[in-house]
């Protein structure tokens, strides 16, 4: 992946896309990878006050223990196209790790993530929320992705559709809906600026 990753960043016109071809196509990489469990979005957020100028930050995370507990693999939305406005324009996908490498002696900063798809092609006519779930192949295996974080636009919030006809064990928490719930809300009404974007 990261090999295909530098194919898409050192030829971005090419006519072939990178997963129509052979991985020996892609450029040879057996540099070091280097780790980390936490990376900073900076955006600006008009609608929030409480931001000077109307500048947010905030921190995303993916680490095997966070404050000493279980894991923490936070959500976020990555710009896939800047022309198209709310969602339409925006994708979720779930960090797994952040990592940086250097090649040709440019720094490359990167998350691996596991992309969730939307389901339909508009917001739940009865939450107004948008709907998506995690992606997997034919065999079941995540769809999983390089991406420089430049694409990542902020953290985004997921609520777990519920099913009435299941019981949720007490046991469950927080840490574990992501990977027991198989879809989710979008949740907009997490802050003026997710409201602002996830529309």
């Amino acid at each position: 992946m990261v090999r295909r990753f530098l194919y898409d960043q050192l030829y971005p016109d090419s006519e072939v896309p990178s997963y129509l071809l052979e991985t020996t196509a892609y450029p040879a990489f057996n540099g070091k990878i280097y780790i980390f469990y936490s990376a900073v979005a900076t955006f600006r957020a008009p609608s929030d006050s409480n931001g000077v100028n109307g500048m947010r930050r905030e921190y995303i995370r993916a680490t095997p223990s966070w404050r000493g507990g279980p894991s923490r693999y936070d959500c976020i939305f990555i710009n896939s196209d800047p022309e198209i406005e709310g969602m339409r324009g925006l994708e979720v996908a779930r960090v797994l790790t952040f990592f940086s490498f250097f090649y040709n002696a440019q720094e490359y900063q990167c998350a691996l993530i596991h992309w969730f798809s939307c389901i339909g092609t508009g917001p739940d006519e009865t939450t107004g929320l948008w709907m998506v779930e995690p992606e997997f192949d034919d065999d079941k295996e995540p769809h999983l992705a390089v991406v420089h974080v430049d694409t990542i636009f902020r953290a985004a919030h997921l609520v777990p559709v519920y099913q009435t006809s299941r019981f949720i064990p007490r046991s469950l928490t927080m840490h574990d809906t992501l990977d027991t719930f198989s879809r989710f809300y979008v949740n907009k009404y997490v802050d003026y600026h997710a409201f602002e974007i996830a529309f």
